[in-house]
């Protein structure tokens, strides 16, 4: 049901956009018959400025590197899921494929990453790398350490040993970081050079005064929303799973839906920054990213939802565990999604 109400609302969206491009293009190339001179409107008064560099790109890089290393990660972990690698009943192998594809992937993060950052005309290139390695790490080793404490001190099961976290510190020391560097290297030294199609102006126009609903919280809004319909009564099932009793083995579903909250992601992305453009506001680079990845808040407002009306979760070390570790996926979908957004 899910999927035939995304399928039809993407529709529709992709109509509209449609007959608003038909009839920019009509009158654009009206315009031109009738009145070169003419002063220009829309997204065609602001060429000079689209591919003006944006601010922060050395974070936005290091974003787009973790979403992609992120969005691998995912892609692996469900081809393995497909052919019956991950037994129901154990679920230690899934928590050590993910942290050995995680490991072996870094160099994607790596290469993206600098990439990205020299095409910008970034210079630092270490500092990059540096923030894109500890850009997802760093506060999901944060929360780990705060819950894993929590763990101890409650004398639960939930407590990794001390062995393993040595393990997977030597993996993270021996295998991502040299994997990072060598793929910054990589991205560094390689030949792509970013191309804009028109020249950038000198100096950016003034943005025209826009009505509310054109302002990032609202644009997030209309952003998250739709995907979030394409999963939301999926993510019961994942949660019941995760966090309660439940088996969950309808791998092949549950990787349909994925497929469809790409897509879906993508498509209201760019229907949303051609509104945006369209209305000469031309800040367009953040805005994508984080209207792409704005699912991520609403997943993790469902997990309110979910603790207070569906779970039988209580105390301090089970609510600290649930949106401790859930703060963290929905970060991870948060830089996932906002790299399909931009990209």
């Amino acid at each position: 049901n899910s999927c035939v109400t995304v399928l039809l609302l993407t529709g529709f969206l992709a109509t509209i956009l449609m007959r608003v491009l038909k009839n920019d293009f009509v009158k654009y190339a009206h315009d031109e018959e009738t009145a070169e001179d003419q002063e220009e409107t829309g997204w065609k008064y602001i060429h000079g400025d689209v591919f003006r560099f944006p601010k922060y790109k050395s974070l936005l890089a290091a974003s787009l590197g973790s979403g992609t290393q992120l969005f691998i990660l995912t892609v692996f972990i469900f081809l393995l899921a497909l052919v019956g690698v991950f037994y129901p009943y154990n679920r230690g192998a899934l928590f050590t494929a993910l942290v050995v594809i995680y490991a072996l992937t870094s160099g994607i993060a790596g290469y993206t990453s600098a990439s990205f950052y020299c095409q910008l005309e970034g210079t630092n290139w270490v500092r990059n790398l540096v923030l894109t390695g500890f850009l997802f790490c760093g506060p999901l080793f944060l929360t780990f350490c705060f819950l894993n404490t929590v763990a101890i001190t409650y004398h639960a099961t939930a407590a990794l040993p001390f062995g393993t976290i040595v393990v997977i510190l030597l993996i993270w020391t021996l295998v991502t970081s040299p994997l990072l560097v060598l793929g910054g290297i990589a991205g560094k030294n390689s030949k792509a050079e970013f191309q804009a199609p028109c020249r950038t102006t000198k100096y950016p126009r003034e943005i025209p005064p826009l009505p509310w609903y054109r302002s990032t919280l609202p644009q997030m809004a209309m952003a998250g929303f739709l995907p979030f319909s394409a999963i939301y009564i999926e993510l019961y099932y994942i949660f019941a799973s995760v966090w309660g009793h439940r088996i969950y083995t309808i791998y092949s579903i549950l990787f349909m839906v994925f497929i469809i909250l790409i897509i879906v992601t993508a498509f209201i992305t760019v229907a949303l920054t051609y509104f945006q453009l369209a209305a000469e506001d031309h800040e367009w680079w953040w805005r994508s990213f984080i209207c792409g990845g704005s699912t991520g808040l609403f997943i993790y407002g469902y997990c309110l939802y979910y603790y207070y009306a569906r779970s039988d979760m209580s105390g301090f070390m089970q609510t600290s565990f649930f949106f401790g570790y859930m703060a963290c996926i929905c970060y991870g979908f948060f830089l996932m999604l906002g790299t399909v957004g931009f990209r």
